[in-house]
């Protein structure tokens, strides 16, 4: 000091006679016009200390005769290529997720599936449905087995659902009496145009296969088709003997269908929500299971300060001599007034960012132009204590409130030494200062006689992301130890 060293070159080793002689050679560098001493350097020989002269170094101004020397136009602003991240890969993997939720959909729910054998039959007509019955009993082998049982169960089965369907509701389950007893009644009361003679076949048939399933008593093969005939007919006669349906019962019954429709049509609504509805709670207990509930939360809505940890950081410095470290946010050039008995003294350069009422960072580099050699100028230590004073009154003038800090030593990656100041404070989140939130701070200060450097940092307490923001920062600083 006072200069700036850029380069420390190798030792450069020679002999002259019976000695070696060494020549060790620094890069200085120094950007204000002035007269500037080095103080006397120590160097260690064979354990035993020595004291080299100090050395007065003059740095002129540089003169630039502008009739000589072309003069050029600022570059202009070079774009720069963002760098490549992967977020394609969770846009395919979030539309594969998606493709595969709706095809699963799509295909168990609204895909028109292929009817089944059973469910084709369902669909017919009661009159076709009791033929067709007919028909299949026809191709079965129930009479070559002598299974009788089963023959008359199906034959019977056929007409009691016809019946059952169209002229009396509780055929299936009525005895053959209380059947036939109903069919009499309504043929009496006109209400289906079956003459006795007919009723009288079907009460005959009926009664043998009662006596065939319940007494195991065998009828001949031959008089088993001719009960099968007699069904047949009885189908036939059913259907001529009840009316024909009037227009109010087919608006009803085309009503009915469309009522259906609309019903099966709300029910796939319903299920498919309830399908999204599950899949996205299942894969919102996956990723909570996997990361933590309150992660994947902050992550859906995303929370500005986890977009602040997580989004691509800066590496810059900031100043000189420049303080190196690594930001969320590039810190942008801020004017910092200084009063006017203190403009030949000092020289003031600052960044900040600010993330509003949750994070801000700056960074003051001040440079003292008094003399280092000059008795009556303050000690290192005197300037650090008192930045560190002037940074908490600024944070209370401020609105900031029960302040309560901290002090502690403090060493950077690139073993620079300083002062850490942390603590906690409530300050404002309205310009009438009347809401106000828990707080944390950290100052960084380091100094010497003739330079003062801090970063100084607000932020909101129990914040995860914003704990996490400061500490890579604070891991992040670097910058080069001065002699005090």
């Amino acid at each position: 000091m006072p200069l700036e060293m850029i380069e420390a070159y190798k030792t450069d080793t020679t002999k002259q006679d019976a000695k070696y002689k060494l020549i060790k050679k620094y890069g200085l560098t120094q950007f204000d016009s002035g007269q500037y001493t080095i103080p006397k350097q120590k160097v260690i020989i064979a354990g035993q200390q020595y004291m080299t002269d100090s050395l007065l170094v003059t740095v002129n101004e540089i003169q630039v005769d502008t009739t000589k020397q072309n003069l050029y136009d600022i570059k202009p602003m070079i774009a720069v290529e963002k760098p490549a991240s992967n977020w394609w890969i969770y846009v395919l993997v979030g539309l594969a997720i998606a493709a595969l939720v709706g095809f699963l959909i799509y295909w168990f729910v609204w895909r028109k599936k292929p009817l089944t054998e059973e469910e084709q039959i369902a669909l017919l007509p009661p009159y076709d449905r009791a033929k067709l019955a007919l028909q299949k009993l026809d191709e079965s082998n129930y009479l070559i087995q002598n299974n009788y049982k089963d023959y008359y169960s199906e034959l019977t089965f056929a007409i009691r659902r016809y019946l059952d369907e169209k002229v009396y509701d509780k055929a299936l389950e009525s005895t053959t009496d209380q059947l036939i007893t109903r069919l009499e009644v309504l043929s009496d009361g006109s209400q289906i145009e079956l003459s006795k003679e007919d009723i009288k076949k079907l009460e005959t048939v009926l009664k043998r296969a009662d006596l065939v399933k319940f007494a195991k008593s065998a009828p001949d093969v031959e008089l088993a088709k001719i009960d099968r005939t007699v069904i047949d007919q009885e189908i036939d006669l059913v259907k001529e003997a009840l009316p024909e349906p009037t227009e109010e019962e087919k608006l009803l019954d085309l009503e009915y269908k469309k009522k259906q429709e609309r019903k099966d049509f709300r029910q796939k609504v319903w299920v498919t929500i309830a399908a999204i509805v599950f899949m996205l709670g299942l894969t919102f207990a996956a990723f909570s299971y996997r990361y933590g509930f309150t992660y994947v939360v902050d992550t859906i809505f995303q929370k500005d300060t986890k977009q602040l940890l997580e989004g691509s950081w800066v590496d810059s410095d900031y100043g000189f001599p420049p303080i190196t470290l690594s930001t969320p946010e590039v810190l942008k050039r801020e004017e910092t007034p200084i009063p006017d008995e203190l403009k030949d003294k000092i020289k003031v350069s600052s960044f900040g960012f600010e993330l509003e009422n949750k994070f801000t960072i700056e960074t003051v580099t001040t440079t003292f132009v008094k003399s280092p050699t000059d008795e009556n100028a303050p000690s290192a230590e005197d300037n650090l204590l008192q930045a560190i004073e002037a940074n908490l009154k600024a944070i209370e003038a401020q609105g900031g409130r029960n302040i309560i800090s901290n002090k502690d030593k403090f060493k950077t990656p690139n073993e620079a030494e300083g002062v850490k100041t942390t603590g906690t404070l409530e300050y404002p989140i309205d310009d009438d200062k009347e809401d106000y939130v828990n707080g944390q701070f950290v100052i960084l200060s380091f100094a010497n006689k003739q330079v003062m450097q801090q970063i100084v940092i607000t932020y909101l307490k129990d914040d995860i992301y914003l704990d996490q923001v400061v500490e890579r920062i604070l891991d992040s600083v670097e910058l080069i130890q001065k002699e005090k």
